[in-house]
């Protein structure tokens, strides 16, 4: 199967470098190439590409504007997103977008490579079919077992040796089990570890704001806006789970 390509990147030489790399993938057909966002949005019209690769700084519109467009325009149809940058502070518009992965210029082939890899597993790979869930969590306390709703769980903070379990309506529920054993239990749902004290639900969260040196706060919505961070080490791997889900 044939993977059709378009890119939009105002830079000459970036274009022709991004170009030389997708030729080199068997598996592509370059569709003509864009230098802005509105000429982007006619390339798009007229080619139907399965793939595009956004420059975010373009003349006009940039690319999030560009990907907003298309993605309204069709909503049954829509083509994968690779953004391509020098700025890291625009992952979580992308991730709001649901791109596929977001490159950082400068990116080496072995960077590229994983980008294409990515590209493949959404084009080709069917979801697999969900793990049965779990419709209650038994959780042992000091005093008592008390029954949780996994959906009803904000997220859990480790401290010392006891975890704190918070709901979003902030009830909190302390528990001597490990996290590692909690994130076991949870593992058929969309529960993520962004930070070694702490587990999140990814269905939870309301908000992802920069904070300082690539790091970022998770805003979870529950009564409290309770704020988790994500560090600078952990905030690719975070930003791929959320993509890929």
């Amino acid at each position: 199967m044939s993977i059709h390509v378009l890119i939009a990147e105002d830079e000459q030489l970036a274009r022709d470098e991004l170009s030389y790399l997708l030729e080199n993938e068997q598996d592509v057909v370059l569709c003509p190439s864009s230098k802005n966002g509105d000429e982007l949005i006619q390339h798009y019209q007229d080619y139907a590409p399965d793939v595009l690769f956004l420059d975010i700084h373009m003349p006009g519109m940039n690319g999030i504007e560009v990907a907003e467009t298309i993605r309204k325009a069709n909503p049954l149809k829509q083509p994968l997103i690779v953004f391509t940058t020098a700025y890291d502070h625009y992952a979580v518009q992308a991730f709001e977008l649901q791109a596929t992965d977001y490159l950082l210029k400068p990116f080496d082939q072995e960077r590229f490579s994983e980008t294409m890899q990515r590209v493949r597993r959404a084009l080709h790979n069917p979801k697999s079919e969900p793990k049965q869930k779990l419709d209650k969590l038994v959780i042992s306390t000091d005093e008592k077992m008390v029954v949780l709703n996994p959906l009803d769980i904000g997220y859990v903070e480790r401290i010392d040796r006891t975890l704190k379990i918070y709901t979003l309506k902030n009830d909190v529920v302390k528990t001597k089990m490990t996290l590692k054993e909690l994130e076991e239990k949870l593992e058929s749902y969309p529960f993520y570890r962004p930070h070694r004290s702490y587990l999140v639900n990814l269905d939870a969260i309301e908000e992802i704001t920069p904070w300082f040196n690539g790091a970022y706060n998770i805003i979870i919505r529950d009564t409290n806006r309770s704020t988790i961070p994500v560090s600078r080490t952990a905030a690719k791997a975070f930003f791929e789970v959320l993509q890929s889900i």
